[in-house]
């Protein structure tokens, strides 16, 4: 096995000037907060849930009768998980359909543009969603879904445009770890966003959605004013001309006579392509690319697993465990923690091998046991929180790798060289067909199970709080009443 030369004497860094390295962060730390405000939403489900439901057996807040109608969306804490996970599945979905959309999109207008204003809108969409109408206390589940909807189409325009970005800066010489290191940005934005909610969730869960809106927004601002594309933007050359001066500096530097006359025609057909070839790929012919399909549909099974434990981590270890919120919130990091770590080894991995499919499918295959493994953990939070970072390791790292450097390699074939408008389409697809797979595995029912555990949690409650006389059995619902007898 050779090793690439792209590692050797330090020729990784010593390519990359101070403009990668502004364009590296800016592009992180701009998805990170995507992330983060999308992150928030989970984090947080407990509370929103309480507040949601404030019926006698919820002890959390003490309300007028008058306020409490105003509150009482569901009936029942169940109810209100349900429509959580609701508002999860029209969430992904409309992000799915919104991937296609802003991939055709990016590959059209300026990155930077579209990019600021995804997050600048986004963010105001959050501010509506969870804190307006919290200080408002106004609550309607149609203004929600329909937020979520529009939150969702807005925030599908980050990934596709970062990616392009990256990929216009940051060739294919050790793209792997480059991209491995790079895609944990999502993993960093969960972390920011449990951290910035459990930091503020004393105040009330409006709050957190409060603080990642305004980052966001900030980081909007920022993009706009401070991003580059392309480093033809600052007269510098792009990355495909850098990679046709390194394979023309392997050829023979003389050359036999009958082939001189050979040589100058096949630089002008390069030149001709170069300058002509810059049309954005349409929609079909980006899913008739080499792989594009097959890693599509390996993305949505993996992102269905993937994106479970990101909605809804906090939420079973607060309920499975009892653990209280913001510990929960904090714990859950560690499986974005496994995530950054496997997907930067293995991205260096699939480097050093010059494949990454096998790289992918090790991994996958490993990860069946890690869920196994994370499914047994016991009620210890040091056990739970090494079991879940060897889970994100395992899943994490390939999911990393397949949104980034495998669509960033799918989107600058051979076939289109030339053509740097098709990197966000092909984003788009492949994250966009991801989403449809993690929307599909958020349109669970709760089994007889969940509702036996649901009724015997209430039950208690109520049970101990007429055993303290704090309520008469007159003040129970009614459907609670029949559903869990005290």
């Amino acid at each position: 096995m050779a090793w690439p030369n792209i590692f050797q004497r330090g020729a990784l860094l010593s390519q990359f000037s101070h403009h990668h390295v502004v364009v590296f962060l800016l592009t992180f730390f701009s998805y990170s907060l995507l992330h983060a405000s999308r992150k928030t939403f989970s984090n947080v489900k407990v509370s929103i849930s309480k507040q949601w439901t404030p019926s006698a057996f919820n002890k959390s807040i003490e309300l007028p009768v008058e306020i409490w109608s105003s509150n009482h969306l569901f009936p029942s804490a169940e109810e209100a998980t349900l429509f959580l996970g609701t508002l999860d599945t029209i969430f992904l979905f409309s992000y799915a359909v919104g991937l296609f959309i802003s991939g055709i999109v990016g590959d059209r207008l300026n990155l930077r543009w579209v990019l600021s204003f995804g997050m600048c809108s986004s963010a105001l969409v959050v501010f509506v969603f969870g804190t307006l109408t919290e200080w408002l206390h106004f609550y309607n589940k149609g203004l929600y879904c329909s937020l979520w909807i529009v939150n969702g189409l807005l925030q599908s325009s980050g990934w596709p445009c970062v990616v392009a970005v990256m990929g216009n800066w940051f060739g294919k010489a050790g793209r792997g770890v480059v991209f491995g290191l790079w895609s944990a940005c999502a993993s960093v934005g969960n972390i920011l966003g449990a951290c910035l909610a459990s930091s503020v969730l004393q105040y009330g869960y409006e709050y957190a959605f409060l603080v990642t809106a305004a980052v966001q927004f900030a980081g909007g601002i920022i993009i706009f004013f401070g991003l580059l594309v392309s480093p033809e933007e600052i007269g510098l050359p792009g990355i495909e001309a850098e990679e046709n001066f390194e394979d023309d500096s392997h050829r023979p530097l003389i050359s036999g006579a009958e082939n001189e006359d050979d040589a100058e025609p096949n630089y002008s057909i390069q030149e001709d392509k170069t300058i002509t070839q810059v049309k954005a790929i349409s929609f079909y012919q980006a899913c008739c690319l080499p792989g594009v399909i097959a890693y599509s549909l390996a993305y949505a099974c993996l992102k269905l697993v993937n994106y479970s434990f990101f909605f809804w981590l906090p939420f079973y270890l607060s309920n499975n465990f009892g653990w209280k919120e913001a510990e929960a919130d904090k714990l859950s990091i560690w499986y974005d923690v496994g995530g950054i770590i496997g997907g930067t080894l293995q991205g260096f991995i699939s480097d050093v091998l010059q494949k990454r499919a096998p790289v992918l499918a090790l991994s996958l295959l490993l990860a069946v046991g890690s869920l196994v493994g994370y499914s047994r953990s016991p009620n210890d939070k040091s056990i739970n929180a090494l079991l879940m970072a060897v889970t994100g390791f395992f899943i994490g790292g390939p999911s990393n790798m397949i949104s980034s450097a495998i669509s960033a390699d799918l989107g600058r074939q051979e076939l289109i060289q030339g053509s740097t408008e098709a990197l966000a389409t092909v984003t788009g697809i492949v994250d966009g067909t991801g989403s449809i797979g993690a929307a599909v595995g958020q349109m669970r029912k709760q089994t007889p199970r969940q509702k036996v555990t649901d009724c015997w949690s209430h039950s208690n409650a109520w049970g101990e709080l007429i055993r303290k006389e704090d309520l008469r059995t007159t003040d129970v619902p009614r459907e609670t009443r029949a559903m869990c007898p005290v």
